[in-house]
């Protein structure tokens, strides 16, 4: 009998196995792991300062990643179609917002699975917020966001349970304490803070004199 000893798993596969087997997420072909948005969930991307500061309109479960200096909040399938007429709504639509939302046939980075800091949270699906940092501003057990060009979670998925009922939905408005957290409330902070980085940008540059 001639024994076969199986390849090692390549890192591309490790990262894809937890997406697809851990948490039930779609992903797309190829190398890099992406995961297919539009599905189970739509993706909010914007300036990370922003995206801290709107950390307490979501619940501990709601996953967020951080790369560089950016921040993805994940929302409710059916969101990104949504955000046009929702900034239209709150009066920022007129505004060029540095503010993106990826949904339906979109994909994004996988961000890498949580090793040691997953494992230790234990706190079931929706934790009690522990480790999810101040109400603004960056928290002090922030990872080093994509210091290698990698996306990482902030707040990770948590295997075995619906991510569904943790993200931001635009049919909770109004809904109680109980159910998903508001959309509304979410796209309003981040659009405010988005437009304070850029006037503060806008007051940085230098006045071109002719």
């Amino acid at each position: 009998m001639v024994l076969t000893v199986p390849l090692p798993r390549r890192p591309d596969d490790t990262v894809r196995y937890w997406y697809e087997n851990e948490l039930g997420w779609a992903t797309v072909p190829g190398t890099p792991v992406e995961l297919l948005t539009g599905l189970r969930f739509d993706v909010l991307e914007a300036p990370a300062e922003a995206g801290y500061a709107a950390l307490r309109h979501l619940r501990p479960g709601s996953p967020v990643a951080v790369r560089a200096d950016r921040m993805r909040l994940f929302v409710a399938a059916g969101s990104a179609e949504e955000l046009p007429g929702l900034l239209d709504w709150l009066e920022w639509g007129s505004l060029t917002l540095d503010l993106r939302a990826t949904g339906a046939g979109g994909r994004i980075e996988a961000p890498l699975p949580p090793g040691p800091v997953h494992g230790s949270r234990g706190n079931g699906c929706h934790g009690d917020g522990a480790g999810a940092g101040p109400r603004t501003g960056a928290p002090a057990n922030a990872p080093a966001a994509g210091s290698q060009g990698a996306a990482v979670w902030l707040r990770p998925p948590e295997p075995g349970c619906e991510v569904e009922s943790s993200l931001p939905a635009l049919s909770a408005l109004g809904g109680g304490g109980g159910g998903a957290p508001d959309l509304v409330r979410l796209v309003e902070t981040v659009a405010t803070e988005c437009h304070r980085i850029r006037l503060r940008r806008c007051c940085a540059q230098p006045l071109a004199f002719s």
